[in-house]
């Protein structure tokens, strides 16, 4: 599910998307999706960038070019991926968050390409929920603790192992 917010501060619009659906979109759509989503995440950077005084992107249709038909040549769509990551770091930075690990963003890119995706998104989500608020008429996204919650049966089985 996608949750559209707003920049505080600005009328300028990012989205708190599933991470899921950015790794597995672009197989079910042939690649389609993965394209519309790059292009939207640099236009969101710029746009964050902008409000905040930073440059984090000068045109995502240049960052979109260097994917496609860029990777043909192959430098370009490695350049705008390292850019795409820095760019990530970056915003993470502005918004005083612990910015993504560039040597597990490489790994990532080289073992599951597709997964870069997801793992950018998981960023920019956290960011978007600290720096961004819902817009106007949306619901804001659900609050997630970062671990997930324990299961019954394994409370069930830690109480009985402290009871023995």
């Amino acid at each position: 599910m996608t949750y559209e917010m707003q920049i505080r501060g600005t009328r300028e619009g990012v989205k708190v998307r599933n991470v899921w659906a950015v790794i597995l979109l672009p197989i079910a759509t042939l690649g389609v999706y993965h394209l519309v989503w790059w292009y939207r995440v640099n236009k969101e950077l710029m746009a964050f960038g902008e409000a905040n005084g930073q440059d984090l992107g000068q045109n995502p249709r240049n960052s979109l070019l260097a994917v496609f038909p860029g990777v043909l040549i192959v430098y370009p769509a490695i350049a705008t991926y390292r850019n795409g990551v820095r760019r990530v770091q970056s915003a993470a930075r502005i918004a005083g968050r612990e910015p993504i690990s560039g040597w597990i963003a490489l790994f990532t890119f080289l073992l599951a390409g597709l997964a870069l995706g997801g793992y950018l998104q998981l960023a920019l989500n956290r960011v978007w929920g600290q720096e961004a608020e819902p817009r106007p008429g949306h619901k804001p996204p659900p609050a997630r603790d970062e671990m997930s919650p324990r299961l019954a049966s394994s409370e069930r089985r830690d109480s009985e192992v402290g009871t023995a």
